[in-house]
């Protein structure tokens, strides 16, 4: 079986309705980076930065994989497919693709900052406090 490797970005959950962090109109208009993706951001304002997360996470809620996540997951019926992606969303694996690597995280998973090998899944879309 023929081997395919597809690197996706923001541009591929865009037309499902996920916010872009760098368009004009993105995430990085409305926030600081400094102010919630950064461990400092954490340890100085744990609130604002598990609601940023939170927020990210309610949204999911609220869109579907569209006929780009599709398509890449139906390659998978005549190709061995990996799929490398910057998204944080989970629209790859709602499609149907089996093979995914995130580079930048999962909003559906926390990992420890004690014990990086930590993974959990969390339940629902709120992190609490």
């Amino acid at each position: 079986m023929k081997r395919i490797v597809i690197f996706t970005g923001a541009g591929v959950s865009a037309d499902s309705g996920v916010a872009t962090f760098r368009d004009s109109d993105g995430l990085w208009a409305k926030y600081r980076i400094e102010d919630v993706c950064t461990p400092e951001a954490l340890v100085h304002n744990r609130a604002t930065v598990i609601g940023f997360y939170n927020m990210r996470r309610r949204e999911l809620l609220d869109v579907e994989p569209n006929a780009g996540h599709l398509t890449i997951a139906a390659l998978e019926r005549d190709f061995d497919v990996e799929v490398i992606t910057q998204n944080v969303d989970n629209l790859h694996e709602r499609a149907g693709s089996s093979k995914i690597t995130h580079l930048h995280g999962e909003l559906t998973k926390l990992r420890s900052s004690r014990d990086p090998d930590l993974i959990v899944p969390v339940d629902g879309w709120e992190q609490p406090l």
